[in-house]
């Protein structure tokens, strides 16, 4: 178990968990279509944070990273395939995390939240632009910023 979980109830520390998955899989879908590059974006970036994570967060991204690719296709099938649907759930679930980092360690917080958005920003450029980089389309650009999560630095 993460240290900075110990004082969370079993449901805040799965949303906690599953928040990477999520973050994929709204900006993945944003445009209506989880396309192929998208979906290897989200894994490669899942693998790389369990090594390459600011150090308070390796461990929290080991646990994310196990099975992660499984847990990715088994979230795309339970969330709603229209994109309004699974937009307005998965922001629901996001905003979760505006009650949980107040009871953990802020500097935890602040740099999972850096980290999610990161990871946002490296899915949305996945796929379009000159030969599938560097652009991000109107989809993706409106929802990589996460707004529906509260900065806890502020």
């Amino acid at each position: 178990m993460i240290k900075e979980f110990e004082n969370l109830r079993e449901d805040e520390v799965k949303v906690l968990l599953d928040a990477p998955l999520h973050v994929a899989i709204l900006i993945a879908g944003a445009d209506g279509n989880i396309d192929k590059s998208e979906r290897k974006e989200a894994i490669d970036v899942a693998r790389s944070k369990q090594s390459r994570a600011r150090e308070q967060l390796v461990e929290y991204y080991k646990i994310v990273g196990e099975n992660y690719e499984e847990k990715f296709n088994d979230l795309i099938d339970k969330l709603p395939s229209g994109t309004e649907e699974r937009e307005k759930e998965i922001t629901q679930e996001l905003r979760k995390l505006n009650f949980i980092f107040p009871k953990i360690d802020k500097n935890f917080a602040i740099k999972l939240y850096a980290s999610l958005k990161e990871e946002a920003k490296k899915i949305a450029e996945s796929s379009g632009g000159i030969l599938g980089y560097l652009s991000v389309g109107y989809e993706e650009r409106k929802l990589m910023d996460l707004k529906m999560i509260k900065d806890p630095e502020k």
